[in-house]
């Protein structure tokens, strides 16, 4: 597990977002020998609930946590596996 990583997403998805609920997963040990996983990117999880996403369809919440973690999308990420509730929803 990396968790410089982890701890960079958390940090970066709580400041853009303000959740009421964040978990961050490195899934990274369950893809070992994957093509992604060759170049040290990792694999990752997340479970985050947040009133930012009320009014926001799906894909929208999805795209706005892809802009949240910006470079490491392409540093750090391979795989990102994104649950996001809007608060409204609970």
């Amino acid at each position: 597990m990396n968790s410089r990583r982890v701890d960079r997403i958390q940090a970066l998805l709580g400041a853009a977002f303000e959740p009421e609920s964040l978990n961050v997963d490195d899934d990274s040990h369950k893809h070992i020998g994957h093509e992604g996983a060759k170049d040290g990117l990792g694999h990752f999880s997340v479970s985050i609930v947040s009133a930012k996403f009320n009014n926001m369809n799906m894909l929208a919440r999805h795209r706005a946590v892809y802009a949240a973690l910006d470079d490491m999308m392409k540093t750090d990420i391979h795989a990102l596996a994104i649950d996001a509730v809007a608060s409204d929803e609970l």
